[in-house]
């Protein structure tokens, strides 16, 4: 006769292997959309600064004289430039914006993420940008472009509101997490 085995307590796994968010501690819980679009366009703006350097480098190396000389070169160039200072930061939790608005990246388990998940997660983060490219390469207006990406930033952020944790899509398909994250008090 065999015993039967005793009841489980249902799984609180959400979906897509993310634990789930504890209300109890900020630790881990996703930051809400607004904190992280806030964070999003932080982020833009320090780019700027990226974007100068990177791009006053790449000028003085190939000796470009006008803005419209090596553009490719240059658009590829920062590129791999933005990819090497997200893969970075990533990689060691946090960019600097990601730093002040207290937000993490972590893999699904919690743990920080390896540079080849950062890097993943560089890549498909470029859905952002994606259908405003696309119509920009097709010969859409610059003024119907920029219009197209905002609009198409406001749809793409609406719709981490249907990921079971409120992530980005983006975030779920690189096997990564965005959470609040406090230093311990001391």
């Amino acid at each position: 006769m065999s015993t039967p085995s005793p009841a489980r307590a249902p799984s609180t796994d959400l979906p897509g292997g993310a634990p789930p968010s504890s209300s109890s501690s900020p630790n881990g819980t996703t930051p809400n959309l607004w904190r992280r679009m806030a964070c999003w366009l932080y982020e833009g703006m320090l780019m700027f600064g990226v974007v100068f350097i990177a791009g006053y480098l790449f000028g003085t190396l190939s000796q470009t004289r006008n803005a419209m000389d090596n553009r490719h070169a240059l658009q590829a160039f920062l590129f791999v430039i933005f990819g090497i200072y997200f893969t970075w930061f990533w990689a060691k939790g946090q960019t600097l914006a990601q730093k002040t608005w207290l937000i993490r990246v972590v893999d699904r388990a919690g743990q920080p993420i390896s540079q080849a998940r950062a890097l993943l997660r560089y890549v498909l983060s470029w859905v952002w940008f994606l259908p405003p490219l696309a119509a920009y390469s097709f010969g859409v207006a610059a003024v119907d472009v920029l219009v197209l990406t905002f609009g198409w930033v406001a749809i793409w952020a609406i719709l981490s509101r249907f990921h079971p944790t409120r992530q980005f899509w983006h975030d779920a398909w690189a096997g990564t997490r965005l959470v609040h994250h406090e230093l311990p008090k001391k």
